[in-house]
């Protein structure tokens, strides 16, 4: 289904009939509303990152909900794409924290192939309806995959943007890992913590204690 170890590890959920009658109603939706990301997409962020090689997790709450938006990445759009305000931020905070000219393109799989989980919770939306699928039981799901993370022996830093995001702290249990929070990268809530928080730096400089190469974040090479 994904094409990596996930398949293995996720094979008991995948095969269960719970999972089968959850996955029949998604795809009714997607036989009766325009949904997003594209179908082939859902599972993008397991396809892009196997669980053996997930450093970083970053936590995103639901797929954009404009035309042309989602890719199955948490806060990713396609190259093309106008730069969401929220990733605008991102790109802002990346400059002040390591110095990294923000990128034209919206585009964070480069990101993905460095061992950064781009999660969303939930991993479906209805076009130009926020939160539309979060009572879907998607959160079931995702987090399921926080515990399978947490159990994991090598370090892992999640990084939990925002209120939504913080709310899954409760499943990183494990004192190998790191959790770094703070307010969302929106608009709204940037300037109450976001910005000035360096999550990047603090990601590389825990992946270097623990001797993991760390994540390079310019998306411009």
């Amino acid at each position: 289904m994904i094409g990596n170890d996930w398949d293995n590890i996720l094979s008991k959920v995948f095969e269960s009939p719970g999972y089968h009658e959850f996955i029949d109603k998604i795809n009714k939706e997607y036989d009766n509303k325009i949904i997003y990301p594209p179908k082939e997409d859902i599972y993008k962020a397991f396809k892009n990152t196997s669980f053996k090689d997930v450093k970083v997790v970053i936590m995103g709450q639901d797929p954009y909900h404009g035309e042309g938006e989602a890719m199955g990445l948490s806060f990713s759009v396609p190259n093309g794409i106008k730069l969401p305000p929220s990733l605008k931020n991102i790109y802002k905070e990346l400059e002040d924290d390591l110095g990294i000219k923000p990128s034209t393109s919206g585009d964070l799989t480069k990101w993905t192939k460095e061992g950064v989980l781009l999660l969303n919770s939930t991993l479906t939306v209805v076009k130009d309806t926020p939160n539309s699928h979060s009572k879907m039981g998607w959160d079931k799901f995702t987090d399921y995959i926080i515990k399978l993370l947490n159990k994991r022996e090598e370090p892992i830093v999640f990084i939990l943007w925002g209120n939504y995001a913080r709310s899954k702290k409760v499943y990183i249990t494990n004192p190998k890992h790191l959790v770094i929070e703070s307010a969302h990268p929106s608009p709204f809530s940037a300037r109450s913590g976001f910005f000035g928080s360096k999550p990047f730096s603090k990601t590389n400089d825990f992946l270097i204690k623990n001797n993991i190469k760390p994540i390079d974040w310019d998306l411009n090479k």
